[in-house]
């Protein structure tokens, strides 16, 4: 199976957790012992966030607010892609794709700026023809709204495009932190990508969504 795992900068920490790293690096190895192929996509997370609002302040235009983000993005992925005894990190799509090909486990961050790597691993996703995209977030999959502001909101367990569409579509601006960021969303729905948002805190939740087996929200 070809899998891209896109692990949101959230779940690593600011700096990256060394323990959680070791755990997504024993599922990898799982994955690909198993006869699996894994593409990690590696979020900026708080420090992108951070360098995005001093970049903001400086007074620097949003195009140069995402070149700081992907950055930030692209020292995640160096420290996660070390752990995962990957030797570089992947800066285009298609450097990614043939790496896969050869390696079974490629890394990259993030792409081009007016994308965050949501978008990054809707693409690589599309171009590599990935049977899978497992979101590894800091929340238990897509609600009905945001359950960090909304003690109401429930878990949706599965969700079309149409209605992903309806719920987390819109437009891009530097920094957003959402579940799954709008432009991507457009890409999964174009697409018709199969996708798993998992609670990226539980490492062993990406196996269950390799396998079938319910967990999070399912996008298809």
């Amino acid at each position: 199976m070809k899998i891209i795992l896109r692990i949101g900068g959230s779940v690593l920490g600011s700096p990256p957790d060394p323990e959680l790293l070791g755990d997504y690096s024993a599922i990898i190895t799982k994955l690909k012992k198993s006869g699996h192929s894994v593409g990690v996509v590696v979020g900026g997370g708080p420090v992108a966030r951070e360098y995005i609002d001093s970049a903001r302040r400086t007074g620097l235009s949003h195009k140069d607010q995402d070149l700081i983000a992907i950055q930030a993005s692209r020292l995640n992925a160096r420290l996660a892609g070390m752990r995962f005894g990957v030797s570089e990190v992947c800066t285009t799509a298609r450097q990614m794709t043939l790496r896969l090909e050869r390696d079974k486990v490629a890394v990259m961050g993030g792409l081009r700026p007016g994308i965050t790597t949501d978008t990054t691993a809707a693409i690589v996703a599309t171009a590599w023809e990935a049977d899978i995209l497992v979101k590894a977030s800091d929340q238990k999959g897509i609600f009905t709204a945001d359950p960090r502001t909304h003690k109401s909101a429930t878990l949706i367990p599965s969700i079309g495009y149409g209605d992903l569409e309806r719920i987390l579509g819109g437009t891009h601006k530097p920094g957003i932190h959402s579940i799954i960021d709008p432009i991507a969303v457009g890409f999964i729905a174009k697409a018709r990508l199969r996708v798993v948002v998992v609670d990226g805190r539980r490492p062993a939740n990406v196996l269950k969504a390799v396998s079938g087996r319910p967990v999070g929200t399912l996008v298809s």
